[in-house]
C-alpha cells in the first residue's frame, strides 16, 4: 500500500473547505460520510477494513470525528491526521456510540447530511441513529460528495497515470500468456504477479478473464477452463495505485479470428474515437454516448444499444472500482455534465449484434480543458494469440 499521509496536508485541508463550502451552501450543520472513497478523499485512510460501518462526521468548523471498530486502532495512529478516532467495540452498536458523539458536539438538532445511497451503512445501524435524533432534519448528501469527488487534482492525476501504468503491463502479461492450451487461471496469475511487481495494489475490481463459453457473463471471471483454438478471451482489468483506477478491456482471439472480426473491430474502433473526439469539458453525458451511437448507426447496427458507453472511474474500494452501486455512465438521458479532471473508462463494444464477428475494446481517458487525453496505451486493433 501506499505512504502516509498520501497527499500533501494542504490538499487535504482544500478538500475539507470545500465540502464544508458546499454544506454552508446546503445550510447543514454537519454531515455523515460512510461512502469508503468519501472519507478516504477527506482522511485517506487506506484499508481492507471499510467491510464494518465507518462513519466520519463532518462539521462546519470543529475537527472531524470518524468512528470505526476499536481493533482498527493502529491503523488510525498510523494513517488518520486530520480527525480524532472514537472506536466501537464489537459488541457495541455503533449507533449507539455515533449518537453519543453527535450530541457531544451538539448535532442532536439541525440539519444533517446523510449519503443515502451508501452501501455500507447497514439499515440497523442508520435506523438505530435516526430514531435516537427525532429534532433532526436529514438531507441527503451523497451528490454532495460526489460533486466534490468528481474532478481530480494534480496529485490524483499522477496516481491515475500510475494505474494506466500499471494496467498496461497486466494487459500485455494476460496477451502474452494466452495460448492454447493455457488456463484462465494461469493467465489470471500471471496477470497478479505483474500487477503486484508494477507496484500495484489490490484492486476494487477484477481482472475480468472468460473464454468463449463464458463471455455472456459481464461480471464472471476466470475458471481453470483451458484455452482452445478459435476461442475469444475477454480480459478487462485495471492496475491501482493510492486506490486510483485506471481500466481497460481487450477481446483477443486464439489461434484465429471469426469471420467479420476485421469489419467489426474497426467500427468499434472508430465509434470509441468518435467519443474521444466528442469529449469537452461542458458536454452531457447524453452527447457524448450518442457520439458512439451514431457510429454504430451509421454501420447498419441501428437496433444495438448500449446502457452506456464509460463510466466515470477515480479512487475505489471494493466492491468495484466504479465505487459503490451503478456507475455514474456516459449513457442517454443522464444530466452529468463533464468536467476538467474527471475521468472515464470507455468501452466500445459490439457482441452478439446478429452481424458475423465480435469486438471490444475499452480504455481509461483523462477530460483534459480542451478534449481528453488517453491514460491507457495498448493498441486497440486486433491480438491474436
Amino acid at each position: 500500500m501506499s505512504q502516509f499521509p498520501i497527499f500533501p496536508s494542504e490538499e487535504y485541508e482544500s478538500r475539507l473547505e470545500a465540502v464544508r463550502e458546499s454544506m454552508r451552501a446546503a445550510n447543514l450543520d454537519g454531515c455523515l460520510i460512510t461512502v469508503p472513497e468519501s472519507i478516504y478523499y477527506l482522511t485517506g485512510i487506506n484499508h481492507w477494513g471499510y467491510f464494518a460501518t465507518h462513519i466520519l462526521i463532518v462539521t462546519p468548523e470543529n475537527e472531524m470525528v470518524l468512528t470505526a471498530r476499536a481493533m482498527e486502532q493502529v491503523t488510525m495512529d498510523l494513517q488518520l491526521t486530520n480527525a480524532r478516532f472514537v472506536g466501537y467495540g464489537d459488541l457495541e452498536d455503533p449507533a449507539v456510540v455515533t449518537v453519543a458523539i453527535l450530541k457531544k458536539e451538539g448535532l442532536d438538532r439541525g440539519r444533517l447530511g446523510i449519503e443515502k445511497n451508501s452501501l455500507y451503512l447497514p439499515l440497523a445501524i442508520s435506523e438505530g441513529i435516526l430514531k435516537a435524533l427525532p429534532q433532526v432534519e436529514w438531507v441527503d448528501a451523497s451528490q454532495l460528495m460526489l460533486y466534490q469527488r468528481e474532478a481530480l487534482s494534480s496529485n490524483e492525476i499522477a496516481y491515475m497515470q500510475k494505474a494506466a501504468a500499471i494496467t498496461d503491463n497486466m494487459m500485455m502479461t494476460a496477451i502474452e500468456t494466452a495460448a492454447a492450451g493455457v488456463s484462465e487461471q494461469d493467465v489470471a496469475g500471471e496477470v497478479h504477479r505483474a500487477m503486484i511487481k508494477a507496484g500495484g495494489e489490490f484492486p476494487a475490481f477484477g481482472p475480468f478473464i472468460r473464454s468463449t463459453p463464458t463471455l455472456g457473463l459481464e461480471h464472471g471471471t476466470w475458471t481453470d477452463r483451458k484455452l482452445e483454438s478459435g476461442d475469444a478471451l475477454f480480459i478487462e482489468l485495471s492496475g491501482c495505485a493510492a486506490r486510483y483506477h485506471a481500466p481497460m478491456g481487450r477481446l483477443i482471439f486464439v489461434k484465429e479470428t471469426p469471420d467479420g472480426t476485421e469489419e467489426i473491430s474497426q467500427v468499434c474502433i472508430e465509434a470509441f474515437e468518435n467519443v474521444t473526439s466528442t469529449i469537452q469539458p461542458g458536454m452531457s453525458a447524453t452527447e457524448v454516448y450518442q457520439s458512439w451511437q451514431d457510429r454504430i448507426d451509421a454501420a447498419g447496427l441501428g437496433h444495438y444499444q448500449r446502457h452506456h458507453c464509460g463510466y466515470m472511474v477515480g479512487s475505489a474500494f471494493p466492491p468495484a472500482w466504479s465505487g459503490g452501486g451503478v456507475p455514474r455512465g456516459l449513457r442517454r438521458n443522464s444530466d452529468m455534465q463533464l468536467r476538467t479532471g474527471m475521468v472515464f473508462h470507455l468501452l466500445s463494444w459490439l457482441m452478439h449484434t446478429g452481424r458475423d464477428g465480435d469486438y471490444f475494446i475499452s480504455d481509461s481517458v483523462l477530460v483534459t480543458q480542451d478534449g481528453c487525453e488517453k491514460l491507457t496505451s495498448l493498441s486497440q486493433q486486433v491480438h491474436v494469440v
